[in-house]
């Protein structure tokens, strides 16, 4: 009984450490729209003011209110948003809300205690807690002309609900690992993670606000390589394709379900994030990029030409 009792005393003073040092930095929102008044949440995530949220939470607005863990409100207007990523920065004058650290998803395991923090149905500073059910999830996301998959979500079985999105999900040391997701219809917990790709496309959205990429229009899972494979290759793992857009660049190029991505332009593909890098940017769109896969037991190359989204 003690040591239940003490492993409940820690996990909820993990929990009530984190809790204490996110609440201030995140916020619910009022988004005005054409469709009406919506909400969501953000995180502070600058010292001057700027908010990540997720880009569906003001898809249609420009501009709303955002209020603040002390009671305090504050205008904010839309930077920039990228609903492929389903990210968008906000900027407020506000600037006493102190910044939330964000942190790297590529370090989370299965397993491992997350906190979610957001403003679910109008119940501001909601904390709830639970762990990494699943890595490496995808979730349909579109711009209103095309969809795609966002790759490398993260699950949860933290209780999520509508307001929640935008709200930061977090680590054990209080680092935001993802901004979390309540999407209608899916009853699942999840969450964008915060990594190198992600980063690029917030810094992106702060510079510019826009993020133009190039599109293959495939989806894939990490899988182990078999043994003789990973030893000649110098790799353990490749992105195995469970979808193809057809009349996708990778459709035209001969890519299949099945296939497995070894290599790309050259790089070693052993997660989802080495094509996604590849695709931002510019210079991705319409530059030929090759391809390697591992289909039935061969090497295939495929020369792929990615267009823009």
């Amino acid at each position: 009984m003690d040591t239940e009792r003490d492993a409940l005393d820690a996990y909820s003073r993990v929990v009530t450490t984190v809790a204490g040092q996110l609440l201030p930095s995140v916020v619910a929102l009022a988004v005005r729209s054409r469709r009406g008044l919506g909400a969501g949440s953000a995180v502070t995530f600058t010292e001057d003011g700027f908010l990540l949220t997720s880009a569906h939470v003001v898809a249609g607005g420009r501009d709303g209110t955002a209020t603040f863990a002390d009671g305090s409100e504050a205008s904010f207007d839309l930077v920039g948003a990228d609903p492929l990523a389903d990210l968008a920065v906000l900027r407020t004058r506000q600037t006493g809300a102190p910044p939330a650290p964000l942190g790297d998803a590529d370090r989370l395991r299965v397993g491992q205690l997350v906190v979610a923090v957001g403003n679910p149905m109008g119940l501001a500073g909601s904390v709830t807690a639970g762990v990494v059910s699943g890595l490496g999830r995808s979730l349909p996301a579109g711009d209103g002309r095309r969809q795609r998959l966002i790759d490398d979500v993260i699950q949860t079985d933290a209780a999520l609900n509508p307001g929640n999105s935008g709200g930061a999900l977090a680590d054990s040391s209080g680092q935001v690992v993802g901004v979390n997701t309540a999407v209608a219809g899916y009853g699942l917990g999840l969450a964008v993670p915060i990594n190198s790709t992600t980063r690029t496309i917030i810094g992106e959205l702060l510079s510019t606000g826009r993020v133009r990429r190039a599109w293959l229009g495939v989806a894939g899972v990490p899988i182990p390589l078999p043994p003789a494979v990973a030893e000649r290759l110098g790799q353990r793992r490749g992105l195995r394709v469970v979808e193809v857009v057809p009349g996708s660049p990778a459709g035209s190029a001969g890519i299949y379900l099945g296939d497995v991505i070894v290599s790309a332009g050259g790089r070693p593909v052993e997660h989802v994030q080495v094509l996604q890098r590849l695709m931002l940017g510019t210079g991705a769109i319409r530059a030929p990029l090759p391809l390697t896969v591992l289909r039935r037991n061969a090497f295939v190359d495929v020369i792929t030409n990615p267009t823009e989204l």
